[in-house]
C-alpha cells in the first residue's frame, strides 16, 4: 500500500537533488504542517511555489494526510483551485533515524495573509478586492460541493493563496473527501484526519463528532461554515482563535452581513449554499468584480457591448485598485487583443494602463502584444496603433522595428484612405530613426517620393516636413541624392503654399548638408523667386532663407580669401528663427475637407498684399481647428476596403540602394515620378514656377536666344526636363567653338509666357544647355496655347 501511495505522489528520485526545481526562501505562514517555499525551475528559471511536508517515519499521520492532499490536488482542476505542476516523496537517513519529505510544486503563489499586508488596500478599494477574492473562493467551494460532491473541510484564511495576477486560489486538500450521505465509508479522510482541522474552524456538528448529522446535512454545510470563518478573518484582520469570536460582526460590511449570518447558521440544513452567495449578495456587485467578469467572458459579448465597455475602461481603470489593474486587467486585455476578441478601443485602454507600469514590466507585459498587432488586418486596430505610436515607439528596439514592424506599417503608405496614409507618414517620425540604411534607402524613400506628389496637399506638405526630420538619419550619398531634389524640384514648386513654406524650412534646417556650390547654383536660385510669392508667409520664410544661405556663401568666401579651404565646402550656420529643430513644426491632422485651399486664387505677385492683412494658407494644414478627425472605427471607408499591396516600383529619386550611387549620372532623384494632375496655378505662381525651371546662366552666350515655352503645370517634372534643368549646372560646360543657333518659329506675341519670362540675354556668352549638344527641345502642346515649332542648327 505504501509503495502504491508513493507511486501516486509521483516520486522518482532519492533526494532533493532529483527535484527539477530549486528550493528558495520560505514564507512565514502556510496551512497546517506544510512549509511554503519560493522556487524556480532548473530548466528555464521560471518562478514556482514548493510546498514541503516532513515526517519522522512513513506511517506518520501528517504524511498520510499529505499524500491524500497530493492525490486530490493532481486530479481536481478548476480556475480557482491551485494549479499542480509536480510532486515527489523523498526519504533521507540521518544516522539511525529516517526522514520522509513530500514536495508539491505548483504555480507561483503567496499566502493570502501576507499579500493583504503587502497591498495595503483601504476603504472602498479594499472591499472591492475582497469581494473579488471571495467571489473566486466561493466558486471553487461551489465546484467541489455541488459539482464534484467533495468536502474541503477546512476553508479558512490559511487555505487561500494568491497568484501573481492577484487571483485567489484554494488549496490544502489534506482532509478533502467524497460526500455521500448513503455511504458510511464515503467520508473516510474526513473521519481519519479531522484532527488536522483547528477546533475554532469546526462547525458545531464536527466539533461534536456527530457524523450521523453530518451525513444528513447538505454537501455544502461544512464548507459554508468555513467560508464564514474566512470572511471573519478577512475583515477583522486577525486569525480566528475560538468559535465564539464569529459572533462579533462589527467589522463585517453591512451589505454582506445577512449572508455571513446564513453561512454560520447553527442548523446545517439552513446554511447558505456557496453557489447562492455570489448570486444573491449585494456586496459582490461592484466595479472591479463587474469589470473582471466582463473581461473573462469577453468572447460571449457582441461588438456593441465590447465597444461600449472598452471606451469606458480607461476612465474606469482610474477608479480601480492600481495593483489589480496592472497585474490582472493588463494581462487580460493584452491577451484579448492578441487573440482578436477585443475591439480597437481596447488598445487605448491597454496603453493607458501600460503607462503605469515600469519600463521593464511594459516591455514584458505590453510590448510583445503591440508588435503582434501590427500584423492585424483590422484597419481600426492599425489606425489605433499609429495614433498612439508616440506612447510606445521609443520602447521598440531597432531590430524589432526593422524586421517585424515596418513591413506592416509600410502598407499604409499606399492605402486608399488619405487619413491612414497621413497617420503612416507621421509614424515615421518615431520609426524611421530605428530603420537600417538598406530599409530606408530601398523602401522608405521610395514611398516618400510618391507621397510628395499625393493628391492631398496636406500629405505633400507633411512628407517634406518628415524628410527634413529624418535627414540626419540618412547617409551622405542618400542625402546628396535626395534632399535638394525633394525640397526644390518638388516642394518649392508645389501649388499649395504651406508645401512651399515647408520646403524652405526644410532647406534651412538641413543647410549643413549642402556645399557652397549646391547652395549657389541649386538652392538660392529656387528660393529667391519665392520672395515674390503670392503668400505672405512663404515670402517671409524665403527672405529669411536667402539671408541664411547668403551668409553661408559669404563665410565660404571669407575663408577662401584668407587661404583657409578646410571646411569651406560644407558650412552651416544657425537656422532661421523658430527652425532650430524641424521637430518644432508638428504635423497635424489631415484636412480632407480643405482641398479648396489649394484651389484658392492667389494674389498677384506684382500687387503684394500687406503682411498684416495676408492670410497664411498654412493654417489649413497645420492647425485645422474646424476639421473634425476621422472616426476610423465607424467609417465604412476604412473598414470595408481591401488592404493595398505595397508598391514595388523603383520610381522616386532614381535607383536608391544603400546610399551608393553613380556620381556621374545625370538623373536627378525625384525625376522619375509621374505626379498626379494638380490644379492649374494662378498666373503669379506660374511665373514663379517658370522662373524656378529656367537654368541659371553661368556662361555668357554668343547671341540672344528665343524665349522657350514653359508648361503651365510646373509641379510635374519629367525626366527629360529634369535632366535639362539640373544637368546644365551639374558639371562645367563643354568647350566648343560654335554656338548653337536656335530660331523660334513664333514671336513673343505668340508666347503666353513672354509677359512674365526673364529678359532676353544680351551677352554673347554660350549657354550651358547648348554645350551639351542637344539643342532646345520642343515643348509638349498644351490646351489653350499655340504650338511653337523650334528648329536647331547643327554644329
Amino acid at each position: 500500500m505504501l509503495k502504491f501511495l508513493k507511486g501516486v505522489v509521483g516520486g522518482s528520485g532519492t533526494g532533493p537533488k532529483d527535484l527539477p526545481y530549486n528550493i528558495g526562501d520560505p514564507y512565514s505562514t502556510a496551512w497546517g504542517s506544510w512549509t511554503h517555499h519560493r522556487g524556480t525551475s532548473k530548466d528555464d528559471g521560471s518562478a514556482v511555489s514548493i510546498f514541503a511536508l516532513s515526517g519522522s517515519n512513513a506511517q506518520d499521520g501528517h504524511l498520510a494526510a499529505g499524500r491524500n492532499g497530493v492525490k486530490r490536488l493532481r486530479t481536481v482542476r478548476h480556475p480557482n483551485i491551485l494549479s499542480f505542476l509536480h510532486s515527489t516523496e523523498v526519504e533521507t537517513f540521518d544516522g539511525s533515524s529516517t526522514k520522509v519529505t513530500i514536495y508539491i510544486v505548483t504555480e507561483p503563489v503567496m499566502p493570502l495573509s501576507e499579500k493583504i499586508k503587502e497591498l495595503g488596500l483601504e476603504g472602498t478599494q479594499r472591499d472591492e478586492y475582497y469581494a473579488w477574492g471571495l467571489n473566486q473562493i466561493a466558486k471553487a467551494v461551489s465546484f467541489l460541493n455541488n459539482d464534484c460532491k467533495l468536502v474541503h473541510s477546512n476553508v479558512c484564511l490559511a487555505s487561500v493563496v494568491v497568484t501573481q495576477t492577484l487571483d485567489w486560489k484554494l488549496h490544502a486538500f489534506d482532509v478533502l473527501s467524497e460526500f455521500d450521505g448513503n455511504n458510511e465509508n464515503a467520508a473516510g479522510p474526513m473521519l481519519q484526519y479531522e484532527w488536522l482541522v483547528g477546533s475554532q474552524y469546526k462547525s458545531m456538528e464536527m466539533l461534536k463528532s456527530d457524523w450521523a448529522a453530518i451525513r444528513k446535512s447538505p454537501p455544502w454545510a461544512i464548507d459554508s461554515w468555513g467560508l464564514g470563518c474566512l470572511i471573519y478573518e478577512l475583515f477583522s484582520g486577525t486569525k480566528l482563535s475560538k468559535t465564539e469570536e464569529l459572533r462579533n460582526t462589527a467589522s463585517i460590511p453591512k451589505s454582506l452581513l445577512p449572508d455571513y449570518q446564513r453561512l454560520l447558521s447553527s442548523m446545517p440544513s439552513r446554511r447558505l449554499n456557496s453557489s447562492k452567495l455570489v448570486e444573491n449578495s449585494e456586496y459582490f456587485q461592484n466595479k472591479l468584480v463587474d469589470t473582471i467578469h466582463f473581461m473573462e467572458i469577453l468572447t460571449l459579448k457582441d461588438s456593441v457591448e465590447k465597444d461600449t465597455f472598452f471606451r469606458k475602461l480607461p476612465n474606469l481603470a482610474e477608479q480601480l485598485p492600481r495593483q489589480i489593474v496592472l497585474k490582472k486587467l493588463v494581462p487580460l486585455l493584452a491577451s484579448a487583443l492578441e487573440f482578436g476578441s477585443a475591439a480597437a478601443p481596447a488598445l487605448t485602454a491597454l496603453l493607458k494602463m501600460g503607462s503605469w507600469l515600469s519600463a521593464e514590466e511594459f516591455n514584458v507585459k505590453v510590448l510583445p502584444t503591440i508588435v503582434k498587432l501590427f500584423a492585424s488586418n483590422d484597419r481600426a486596430i492599425r489606425v489605433s496603433l499609429l495614433q498612439h505610436i508616440d506612447q510606445f515607439g521609443e520602447s521598440l528596439s531597432a531590430q524589432v522595428v526593422d524586421e517585424q514592424v515596418y513591413s506592416h506599417v509600410a502598407t499604409g503608405f499606399s492605402d486608399t484612405s488619405a487619413f491612414l496614409r497621413e497617420l503612416t507618414l507621421k509614424s515615421m517620425l518615431v520609426l524611421a530613426p530605428k530603420l537600417s540604411q538598406r530599409t530606408t534607402s530601398g523602401s522608405l524613400l521610395k514611398y516618400l517620393s510618391k507621397l510628395q506628389v499625393d493628391e492631398e496637399p496636406a500629405i505633400r506638405t507633411n512628407t517634406t516636413i518628415l524628410l527634413g526630420n529624418i535627414a540626419s538619419y540618412l547617409n551622405d550619398g542618400t542625402r546628396k541624392r535626395v534632399l535638394i531634389n525633394a525640397f526644390t524640384v518638388r516642394a518649392l514648386r508645389d501649388t499649395f503654399s504651406p508645401a512651399r513654406g515647408a520646403g524652405i524650412m526644410a532647406l534651412c534646417a538641413t543647410s549643413s548638408y549642402y556645399d557652397v556650390t549646391e547652395i549657389a547654383t541649386r538652392i538660392l536660385p529656387n528660393v529667391v523667386v519665392l520672395t515674390i510669392d503670392p503668400d505672405s508667409d512663404v515670402r517671409s520664410k524665403a527672405f529669411q532663407a536667402v539671408d541664411q544661405f547668403l551668409q553661408i556663401v559669404k563665410q565660404d568666401n571669407e575663408k577662401t580669401n584668407a587661404g583657409d579651404t578646410t571646411g569651406a565646402g560644407n558650412l552651416g550656420i544657425s537656422s532661421m528663427p523658430g527652425n532650430d529643430s524641424i521637430l518644432g513644426w508638428a504635423m497635424s491632422s489631415l484636412t480632407l475637407k480643405g482641398k479648396h485651399s489649394e484651389q484658392a486664387p492667389l494674389a498677384s505677385a506684382n500687387s503684394r498684399p500687406p503682411l498684416a492683412s495676408a492670410t497664411s494658407a498654412s493654417s489649413s494644414v497645420m492647425d485645422a481647428p474646424g476639421t473634425a478627425p476621422l472616426r476610423v472605427n465607424s467609417s465604412p471607408d476604412l473598414t470595408s476596403q481591401p488592404l493595398p499591396e505595397s508598391p514595388t516600383s523603383t520610381e522616386g529619386w532614381g535607383e536608391i540602394e544603400n546610399g551608393i550611387h553613380d556620381n556621374d549620372s545625370d538623373k536627378d532623384g525625384w525625376d522619375d515620378i509621374e505626379p498626379l494632375d494638380d490644379p492649374k496655378p494662378s498666373p503669379a505662381l506660374a511665373s514663379i514656377q517658370a522662373a524656378q525651371k529656367r537654368p541659371v546662366q553661368l556662361v555668357a552666350q554668343p547671341k540672344p536666344q528665343g524665349t522657350s515655352l514653359q508648361p503651365r503645370n510646373t509641379v510635374r517634372v519629367t525626366k527629360d526636363e529634369d535632366e535639362d534643368l539640373w544637368g546644365s549646372i551639374a558639371a562645367p560646360a563643354p568647350k566648343t567653338t560654335k554656338p548653337l543657333n536656335v530660331k523660334a518659329s513664333g514671336t513673343f506675341d505668340d508666347d503666353p509666357w513672354a509677359s512674365i519670362a526673364a529678359p532676353v540675354p544680351t551677352t554673347r556668352a554660350k549657354p550651358l544647355s547648348a554645350g551639351r549638344g542637344r539643342g532646345a527641345k520642343p515643348a509638349a502642346p498644351k490646351l489653350g496655347a499655340q504650338k511653337i515649332n523650334r528648329t536647331s542648327s547643327g554644329t
